[in-house]
């Protein structure tokens, strides 16, 4: 008996233990253009996930063709990607309808998009003020990428310039997965 009990007891807190969330994913945001709540920690614990902030009429903008290429090559292997549109660089619409008609009909989008915040500075939203401490680097400009590993800790941080296929950003994601 004494043996069953401490086998629950163990069972019990392995299963506590695998279900806590890492600080990090520890949050929600609504997706753009939306009502809906993504609950990080449900839908990204134990993945590779690609955080990316994003503008829809910056220079950098054509990269959402790069990053759903990206997404769509790796998604079958645990791979996200993640968009924050945020106008702290004075180039996002100010009307989220118009930031989805770029990302979802221009570009194709399929991965998740979330609605607009500030990912820079003492205003930056959790999940960016995270990273920027993870890596002592903020976002420079638009479309600035960090790679996250399946453990919930950062791996990399790539610029807006970076290459997102065939360069150290693609084989980094190849190397996490």
């Amino acid at each position: 008996m004494r043996y069953f009990f401490s086998f629950l007891v163990l069972l019990v807190w392995s299963h506590s233990a695998l279900s806590r969330c890492d600080s990090l994913l520890d949050f929600e945001m609504t997706k753009l253009r939306s009502e809906e709540q993504i609950n990080f920690c449900e839908h990204y614990q134990g993945k590779v996930l690609l955080v990316v902030n994003t503008a829809s009429q910056c220079g950098y903008t054509p990269q959402f063709k790069g990053l759903e290429a990206l997404y769509q090559k790796y998604k079958d292997q645990g791979f996200e990607v993640v968009g924050f549109p945020s106008n702290d660089f004075k180039q996002e619409h100010a009307d989220q309808e118009k930031t989805a008609t770029v990302c979802y009909i221009n570009y194709g989008v399929t991965f998740a998009m979330v609605e607009p915040s500030v990912v820079t500075g003492e205003q930056a939203n959790n999940l960016f003020k995270a990273l920027a401490k993870d890596t002592g680097r903020s976002p420079r400009w638009n479309f600035n990428k960090y790679l996250v590993g399946r453990d919930g800790k950062v791996i990399a941080y790539f610029g807006s310039s970076d290459k997102l296929l065939e360069g150290n950003l693609e084989q980094r994601v190849q190397q996490a997965l």
